[in-house]
């Protein structure tokens, strides 16, 4: 009997335990930052690069960020009449050009967790690529994080990703899509990245957990353990939860680790490179960066 009770007694305390080694942040205590994402037009790596198109060249051949040169207050100090135009958006820009993205952080012995905070608009331009016909997912949120070796990734962020020869770009092969140049999963030459969609109506979201190197892959990250989003007015709140460690394609996190990162939303339907994104960000775990992670 007694060993039966001893056996009861276990049991329980390991039941009581569980909870606590998955539970989420509480984010009432998790400092929030505000990250404008904007409609970048068609901006490949390479019109970044053009000194003729974008003057900021000399900033980044220097090191410089483009959170350094562009962000201010809180805000961007872009020429949005630039970005809605024929010259860098042939196909149309929404009317909404950019809004603001509350992102929190936090991590623990084992994982590392994310929310984004956002209203997305609902006025994307005709001419842009969206589901139209099968409207699988009105909103889609995606994070990526940047190997250290990627080529300017703490000052370009996921501008490393995007090319003038990949899809949706003007004159590009509708096949093609984001690569990394010279990438190397074995070599920290690529980008991590998992996404949440929102899902068809009366259906479940769906989760994404891929890399960038080659090619964009949109499976086989081990990391991701879930993503969960909610839609309340208009005002969406998706959190991801990811574990430290992973396989090829899930770059290690630890303790002390400065990582580039960047967002992106797909919001009113888009795909492709319509989508509004952020700058090249920090992400730092218990480190100081652009977004400090609290440790839980």
């Amino acid at each position: 009997m007694k060993k039966k009770s001893c056996l009861a007694a276990s049991a329980l305390l390991l039941v009581a335990a569980a909870p606590a080694a998955f539970a989420a942040p509480d984010w009432s205590k998790v400092p929030k930052r505000d990250v404008v994402v904007f409609s970048p037009g068609a901006t490949p790596i390479e019109w970044v690069m053009k000194k003729s198109d974008h003057s900021g060249r000399t900033g980044i051949n220097k090191g410089e960020s483009c959170v350094g040169c562009h962000e201010e207050k809180g805000g961007l100090n872009f020429d949005m009449a630039r970005l809605a135009g024929k010259e860098l958006e042939p196909a149309g820009a929404p009317k909404t050009l950019s809004f603001p993205v509350t992102v929190q952080a936090a991590y623990d012995k084992d994982k590392l967790y994310l929310r984004l905070s956002f209203k997305a608009p609902k006025d994307a331009a005709a001419g842009a690529d969206r589901e139209e016909a099968s409207p699988k997912h009105e909103v889609k949120a995606a994070v990526m994080l940047l190997g250290a070796k990627v080529p300017m990734a703490a000052q370009v962020g996921c501008w490393a990703t995007c090319h003038a020869d990949v899809r949706s770009m003007p004159g590009a092969d509708p096949n093609k899509k984001k690569y990394i140049s010279s990438a190397s999963l074995g070599g920290d030459v690529y980008a991590d990245y998992f996404q949440w969609k929102s899902g068809e109506a009366g259906k479940g979201a769906v989760q994404l957990d891929g890399h960038v190197a080659e090619a964009r892959v949109n499976k086989d990250g081990k990391a991701l353990v879930k993503a969960e989003g909610e839609n309340k007015g208009g005002q969406y709140v998706v959190t991801f939860t990811r574990k430290l460690a992973g396989s090829a394609g899930d770059l290690a996190l630890a303790e002390g680790a400065v990582v580039p990162f960047g967002i992106a939303i797909h919001a009113d339907r888009t795909i492709h490179r319509f989508h509004h994104v952020s700058l090249g960000y920090t992400l730092g775990l218990g480190a100081d960066a652009d977004i400090k992670a609290s440790k839980q």
